[in-house]
């Protein structure tokens, strides 16, 4: 048995795992705690940011309209921060009024406008396309129905224009508080293959159910709520530096 100790909320607290040999899953060892990106280390680091509290309040926005205008302005090709600049601009031009309905130019007019991003400002990328996107899925939702899992609910929003799996999962995510769905993106796929979890020849685009399915037995084997471990993954991911996951990478070969 391993046993992790670390100083947290002004004292010292410890958990335990099994051996470092032990099998997580089929195939997947459980490596040591210590060791960087095994699933020892994420299950370590999901304990400590509970215990601390981070992480627990993930939405974007006040309600579902907000929290989709936040990750569909977000996502692939975009950083988060200039995202999230995008989305203020929207919100604080009054567009994302629950019912409302915004027509495509008036929005892109917004997201055409440069946005302050660090010490400066930058411009938004593809602020055409995702204009139409959300004039669309402001549209749909002025007759949606929520549906009440959150499966049912993700699945519904992957077929509002613009959205796919991976968005739509986001957004429940978010909105729910929900442990039901992963939210796969570059980051959860690159730790996900380096503890050998996801076969390299599985794609989002073709296969999101079965990569899904593997994230959230992976999280119930390492005793952590799949919310947690999506974020936690997906923040420490994009901050480490490329050299210093390509170390971990190589030595784990």
């Amino acid at each position: 048995m391993q046993i992790m100790h670390a100083y947290l909320g002004g004292r010292t607290r410890n958990v335990s795992m099994p051996p470092a040999d032990d099998e997580v899953l089929p195939g997947v060892l459980w490596g040591a705690f210590d060791e960087l990106m095994t699933p020892a280390w994420w299950a370590g680091q999901c304990w400590q940011q509970d215990v601390l509290g981070r992480y627990a309040d993930l939405k974007l926005g006040r309600n579902l309209t907000e929290e989709l205008a936040a990750c569909l302005l977000g996502g692939f090709g975009m950083p988060a921060e200039l995202g999230l600049a995008a989305y203020s601009a929207v919100r604080a031009e009054g567009m994302l009024a629950v019912g409302s309905a915004v027509d495509a130019l008036t929005l892109e007019a917004v997201l055409m406008r440069p946005l302050a991003y660090g010490d400066g400002y930058r411009s938004y990328r593809f602020p055409r396309q995702k204009a139409c996107y959300l004039a669309g899925c402001l549209k749909r939702l002025q007759n949606f129905c929520e549906p009440e899992s959150d499966r049912g609910l993700r699945d519904a929003l992957a077929t509002f224009p613009g959205v796919g799996l991976k968005t739509a999962s986001w957004v429940v995510r978010n909105y729910r508080g929900s442990h039901a769905v992963a939210v796969l993106d570059v980051h959860i796929l690159r730790a996900g293959r380096h503890v050998g979890l996801f076969p390299r020849r599985w794609t989002p685009q073709s296969h999101y159910s079965a990569l899904e399915s593997q994230f959230l037995a992976f999280a119930s084997a390492i005793k952590v709520r799949a919310g947690l471990l999506d974020a936690v993954m997906w923040d420490f991911m994009r901050r480490m530096p490329k050299t210093t996951v390509g170390v971990a990478q190589g030595a784990n070969a």
